[in-house]
Formats: C-alpha cells, structure tokens, sequence
C-alpha cells in the first residue's frame, strides 16, 4: 500500500532545499564564469574584453537558465501512478580514460521500465549495478511523487531494502527514517 507519510512536512522542505541548492550552485557557477572570462580577457592577449566578458555572461546565462530550469521541472511534476513493464539487461562496450589512456571496458546496463497510466515510459538504468534493477519486478505497481525523483512501490511486504523518495538513497526496510536525508521512509 501506498504510504500516507509522504505529507511529511520533511519532503516539502527537502524539494524547497533542493530547489534552493540548484538556484545558489547555478548562481555561483555564474559569477564563476563571469568573473574568469573578464579576468581572461584582462590579462590574455588572445582575447580582450569586452568580447571575453560577453563570452562569459552567454555562458553566466547558461548556468542561470539550467539552474531556474531544473526548479521549475521540479515545481510542474506531477504525482503518477504506473507500472514497471519491462526489464533488460544489456552488455554494452564503454570507452574510458582520454588520449593514450583511453580504453573499452565491457559493462552491463540493467533497464527497468515504467509505464505511467497515460502511457509515458520511464527508463531507470544503471550501469553494472543490479540494485534497482533487483528491487522491482514486472508488474509492480508503482508511484512517483510530485517534486521527487524516485519511485514508491505500492507492495513492499517482501522487500528487505527501501529507497528513500526525497534522496534514493538504499536503506534497510526496518528503518523509519533515512540514513541520509533523515526524511521518513514510504512504507
């Protein structure tokens, strides 16, 4: 069943944290670009300002925008409810390191995928981890809260681990709260 804990006024104050830390992060990565492109442009005889000043403030705006953009996803989502429709495993080559260093390793990709009741699919992959891919099974049926970015499942009776809905963090199912974010745990 589905847990009325998540009115806990700890997950309201975990997305309105979350949504400030995004705002601050982008804003500091801002000033950072800003000030290092005028400095750039400054003391470089490549570049002078005022185009490297304008070089940074396109890419200030950029961070800016990212940041604004990501609260305000989080802001339209919805709850939903759905279900996990499929699950693959997948053996894919990946290309590591840069230059002489670079090589393939081998890694498998565990897909679980989720159906919500309109028909939207969502992808949940990890690369060589079986974790999340373990704790679902075809057919769960499952709901995504509003402002978070992870899933609940309705029937939890069998599971020995929970996910926590604010961070994702794994916890042990005797656990109320979670280990990380201290927000209660669904179940």
């Amino acid at each position: 069943m589905y847990s009325s804990k998540i009115l806990d006024p700890a997950f309201s104050k975990y997305v309105k944290d979350s949504n400030r830390w995004s705002m601050w992060f982008a804003s500091f990565l801002a000033i950072v670009a800003l000030s290092g492109f005028y400095i750039y442009g400054e003391t470089s005889s490549e570049m002078d300002n005022p185009e490297s000043a304008g070089i940074g403030a396109i890419i200030a705006c950029m961070f800016l925008l990212i940041g604004r953009s990501s609260t305000r996803k989080r802001r339209r989502n919805k709850t939903w409810d759905g279900y996990v429709t499929d699950k693959k495993i997948k053996k894919k080559s990946k290309n590591i390191g840069s230059g002489s260093d670079e090589h393939w390793i081998n890694v498998l990709v565990y897909t679980v995928t989720i159906e919500s009741e309109d028909g939207r699919l969502v992808h949940l992959t990890a690369d060589d981890d079986s974790t999340v891919y373990d704790y679902y099974e075809i057919g769960d049926r499952v709901r995504h809260h509003k402002g978070l970015n992870s899933f609940e499942k309705y029937d939890k009776s069998n599971d020995t681990i929970i996910f926590c809905n604010a961070c994702a963090s794994k916890n042990d199912i005797k656990d109320d709260l979670c280990f990380r974010c201290k927000c209660p745990l669904l179940k």
